[in-house]
């Protein structure tokens, strides 16, 4: 029974974390077939696990249950061709990170790392015998899988990573010894693909950088679930030490011989954070639309002052320019045309401009803006994860400017 309400207390609740579909534009009004049906499966299944994250990301949990219903509606497929998945284009890849983030940036970022990263290296890389052993079980969310490239030393510049893999010839093993760093589910009982440099005088790969597949069971193997984090609190990374970790010849990926392959995990996976920034900053828009419409002051609704209506005004601009960055991107790459920089322009202007729009409309709900139950800081607060990884703001404004004045100036 709802308790008796008191004079000044007319509303005890908004409703502001409904979906209103915004498309001004129409960018996604033509979107039908098993695209509509995998955005639409999305939709479902982050609405019915929105609470439970929400749950988690107060109380910074992992509810690794969550692997078993994204893999059960085959979420984690991203896009990555491969006989044993799914199909699914890249609009629709697309549309279902965006759905995912606008209902909870920790489920968005789950399905990045089981799916557009440690699935697809699996898919890209692996060989036969190790896609037959994880490929499906790591697609069913019945195995964790993480992608372990970053280390406390090297983040921006991780192409000087100094994580090594010795060859032992007496065991035909290798040893892998090093640290990694912010890596989703290192920590959560599955398996990590390690990128290491092959220190092995005379072997052809000599210096450069490999990948391993490896059972965090394995001895030397330490994985620390990083606390204190305040974004994306409803999914753990790690902080990993190798500590002469043994491997068999085995768990080398035959298909990964320099940082290369590993830059064409993180291009894929850099359109995904374009997306994602757009359901961070749909989400966040649709509240403050809904809560000017409900919130009543000086005898009217917000909704009716002008100063309210220019900043939904152009928050909606700013929404509807990330809307056509993110399809756009889908067109390049569904034709085999979508350069790395542009996949870096749109992380660039989405993650700076999710930003803004969260910044918005939290200052318009007021001191409502700062509950939990209303979404928008928790939004605002992992915007600030997405901003970073998969390459800082600087790090892609180098990158392009690189591309448009020829001049590279990183160092």
């Amino acid at each position: 029974m709802a308790p008796e309400l008191l004079p000044g207390e007319n509303i005890l609740s908004y409703d502001v974390t409904s979906p209103l579909d915004t498309d001004y534009y129409a960018a996604f009004a033509d979107v039908g077939g098993a695209d509509r049906e995998q955005w639409s499966r999305a939709r479902e299944v982050g609405e019915r696990l929105a609470p439970r994250m929400a749950e988690a990301w107060d109380r910074a949990e992992y509810p690794l249950e969550v692997l078993g219903i994204l893999g059960e509606a085959d979420l984690f497929v991203d896009g990555i061709e491969h006989p044993r998945l799914t199909t699914m284009s890249p609009l629709a890849a697309g549309l279902v990170n965006m759905e995912l983030s606008r209902a909870d940036g920790s489920l968005g970022t789950v399905v990045a790392v089981q799916g557009g990263l440690a699935l697809r290296t699996l898919a890209l890389f692996g060989s036969p015998e190790q896609q037959e052993r994880w490929l499906e079980p790591i697609a069913r969310g019945e195995v964790p899988g993480a992608f372990a490239l970053t280390e406390p030393d090297h983040g921006s510049d991780s192409t000087s990573l100094e994580t090594a893999a010795r060859f032992d010839p007496e065991t035909d093993e290798w040893v892998l010894r090093g640290a990694k760093k912010w890596i989703g589910n290192g920590a959560s009982g599955g398996v990590t693909f390690v990128w290491a440099r092959v220190d092995r005088e005379g072997d052809p790969d000599h210096g450069q950088v490999r990948c391993f597949l490896v059972e965090q069971s394995t001895p030397g193997y330490v994985g620390t679930v990083i606390t204190g984090k305040l974004s994306l609190r409803g999914i753990h990374q790690a902080h990993i030490r190798l500590e002469d970790v043994r491997v068999p010849a085995s768990a080398v990926l035959p298909g990964a011989h320099s940082f290369k392959d590993t830059s064409t995990v993180l291009f894929a996976t850099r359109s995904g954070v374009a997306w994602s920034a757009l359901g961070h900053a749909t989400a966040c828009y649709e509240a403050a639309l809904s809560y000017a419409t409900q919130r009543v002051q000086f005898g009217k609704p917000l909704a009716r002052f002008q100063m309210v209506q220019e900043r939904l005004t152009r928050m909606l601009s700013q929404l509807t320019a990330m809307q056509l960055y993110c399809r756009r991107l889908a067109e390049l790459e569904k034709a085999g045309a979508l350069r790395p920089t542009q996949a870096s322009l749109a992380k660039y202007h989405n993650t700076r401009t999710a930003r803004d729009i969260a910044r918005t409309a939290r200052d318009l709900l007021g001191g409502n803006g700062i509950l939990l139950e209303n979404r928008v800081m928790q939004h605002l607060a992992d915007i600030e994860a997405i901003h970073t990884y998969e390459g800082t703001e600087s790090v892609q404004a180098l990158i392009i400017g690189r591309d448009i004045t020829g001049v590279g100036a990183f160092v």
